[in-house]
C-alpha cells in the first residue's frame, strides 16, 4: 500500500524497526531515512548536502529537494516529499535515468563515463548511498 504522507522524526540513531510513513532525519550525520513510499519495504536513504538532497524544516512538516527516484529498486517509484506529503512522479525511462546519473555526476564535479552494454554491473547511486547509510546508523 503506498503511502501518502510522511511524517517526520529527528533522530540520532535509527531504530532496530522502521515504520512505514515516518521519515528519519539525522542532523549529526546529515542523512534522512525512510522505507520506500510504494510500500515495497525497501529503505531509502537521502544524503543531506548541497549536491545531494536538501531538506527544509517549516516547523511542522519536511520538503526534500531534488525527487526521490528509487531506480536502483524493482518498483522504481520516483516521488517528491512536500511539507510532509507524498507527491508522486512520473516514471523516468531508462534513457532519463541515465541522464540523471550523468548530471549528478557532473554536479559532483566528477567527470562522467559514458555507460556501455560490456561495462560489468555496478552497484547503483541509490544502492552506494542505502549501504552508506546501513553503515552510519550502524546496521549491517
Amino acid at each position: 500500500m503506498t503511502v501518502q504522507r510522511l511524517t517526520h522524526r529527528f533522530v540520532t540513531s535509527v531504530p532496530a524497526k522502521l515504520e512505514r510513513g515516518v521519515l528519519y532525519v539525522s542532523i549529526e550525520y546529515d542523512t534522512t531515512l525512510h522505507l520506500c513510499a510504494c510500500g515495497c519495504g525497501n529503505q531509502v536513504v537521502l544524503p543531506l548536502h548541497p549536491t545531494a538532497w536538501q531538506f527544509i524544516y517549516d516547523g511542522e512538516s519536511v520538503s526534500m529537494s531534488p525527487s526521490v527516484g528509487n531506480w536502483g529498486f524493482p518498483c522504481r517509484s520516483h516521488y517528491w516529499i512536500e511539507r510532509g506529503r507524498v507527491r508522486w512522479a512520473p516514471a523516468w525511462t531508462d534513457a532519463q535515468v541515465n541522464a540523471g546519473r550523468q548530471r549528478t555526476l557532473r554536479e559532483r564535479g566528477i567527470t562522467p563515463v559514458e555507460e556501455t552494454k560490456t561495462t560489468p554491473p555496478r552497484r547503483t547511486l541509490w544502492q552506494r548511498i542505502r549501504d552508506t547509510g546501513r553503515r552510519l546508523f550502524g546496521r549491517e
